[in-house]
């Protein structure tokens, strides 16, 4: 076995639309688990464009990401929250909303929570 693995998420093994185009979840996996790039759409909120999909009142998946471009709004169920931008790493709990602010598209690398996000069922 090599020591080295390299992919690229210009070929994804798996993508995951949102709902009505608003982007979406790109995954390669890895023995330890997948890694997602989301692209956000502006306009895309988490209550909107994956909740459909879900099927759960607040995202109930722990994310542990990092901000490559745009911006991005995250609301825990108890009120906590935080905007996130290019440079910013973030982890959230299961249990929140998220949606893009401003025009341009928001892109994370996630490396947690990726199995079933936007998973359909």
């Amino acid at each position: 076995m090599s020591g080295l693995l390299v992919k690229s998420f210009d070929k994804p093994e798996e993508t995951r639309p949102f709902e009505q185009g608003m982007g979406q979840m790109e995954l390669l996996n890895l023995d330890s688990g997948p890694v997602g790039r989301g692209v956000f759409q502006p306009g895309w909120r988490w209550s909107e464009h994956v909740k459909p999909i879900a099927q759960t009142d607040s995202c109930m998946v722990a994310h542990k990401g990092y901000c490559v471009s745009g911006r991005m709004q995250i609301v825990m169920d108890d009120g906590q929250q935080e905007e996130i931008g290019p440079g910013d790493f973030m982890t959230a709990e299961p249990g929140h909303d998220a949606w893009v602010i401003g025009d341009e598209p928001c892109v994370l690398v996630d490396w947690q929570g990726e199995s079933d996000y936007a998973k359909r069922k």
